[in-house]
């Protein structure tokens, strides 16, 4: 994956029409807690949020919690219809000392059998991830934005472990330790059924790992995620995937695909304006 130098801007457009946005803000928040009651939340209390998750309110922006999951994109395919190209196309891909197309396995069948509807959604396009996003009044992060909520500590009264306005190395803290990764990382065990990847043992499910900077799940590490920032039809992941080492966490690393490519260690989170 190329390191590449970036240039950062700001994106705080709603692009809805006023009566989808005023929707969408009432939902947002009627939804979104307080920083001092985001802290007190439950693991169960976030997960049975609204439809895309909780929301967190950092740098001005209302990002969800969590990585966009199976379960949350059932809920808007029932609505809309929707047919992923992977799909379309009866796989996506992995990588195996090459690209390596995999019959069935979809964002449905991430490794080839059911996922479980609290596991990320991978197998997506940048465009489908959009998509998703817009549904519900929101849109993918641009870089400068992903970077700044990562990495640099916003909340009022941070927990123990974390100081207001510090940036830290990696979204987890001073470490990468319980993140999930290859390796230097807590070493969870991954939902990909034994013997079906050739490297690593997939994704976990969204929030089983220990939140990190500013309350973020999984900014580091367990699926690379898609930002709206890029050059032609190249687009920015961030974070790093369960299938590298925690070194691919940093913020220095700067990883571009083809905005069409639809494998098993990309996935997504959206964020709101207000």
């Amino acid at each position: 994956m190329a390191r590449k130098a970036l240039l950062f801007g700001l994106h705080a457009s709603c692009n809805v029409t006023a009566v989808r946005c005023l929707c969408a803000m009432l939902c947002v928040f009627s939804w979104a807690p307080a920083p001092a009651q985001t802290q007190a939340k439950t693991q169960a209390q976030i997960l049975s949020a609204p439809p895309l998750g909780a929301q967190l309110q950092v740098h001005g922006l209302l990002w969800d919690a969590h990585e966009v999951s199976v379960g949350q994109v059932k809920r808007f395919a029932q609505r809309t219809g929707f047919v992923s190209r992977a799909e379309q196309e009866d796989g996506g891909f992995i990588y195996e000392a090459g690209w390596t197309a995999k019959k069935g396995w979809t964002w449905r069948r991430p490794f080839g059998i059911v996922a479980q509807d609290s596991e990320p959604a991978v197998h997506l396009t940048f465009d489908e991830a959009q998509k998703i996003c817009q549904h519900e009044g929101k849109r993918l992060p641009r870089d400068s934005e992903w970077v700044a909520a990562a990495y640099v500590e916003q909340r009022t009264q941070p927990p123990a472990g974390f100081i207001k306005e510090k940036r830290y190395p990696y979204p987890n803290g001073d470490s990468a330790g319980e993140s999930h990764c290859l390796q230097g990382c807590s070493g969870s065990q991954g939902t990909a059924p034994s013997g079906s990847l050739w490297r690593g043992t997939g994704h976990v499910p969204v929030m089983k790992t220990r939140p990190g900077v500013n309350g973020l799940h999984d900014m580091g590490g367990n699926v690379w995620e898609w930002v709206d920032s890029g050059n032609g039809d190249e687009r920015i992941t961030r974070g790093g995937s369960w299938w590298y080492n925690a070194s691919r966490q940093l913020a220095d690393d700067i990883a571009t695909k083809p905005r069409d490519t639809r494998v098993g260690y990309i996935g997504f989170r959206c964020v709101a304006t207000f």
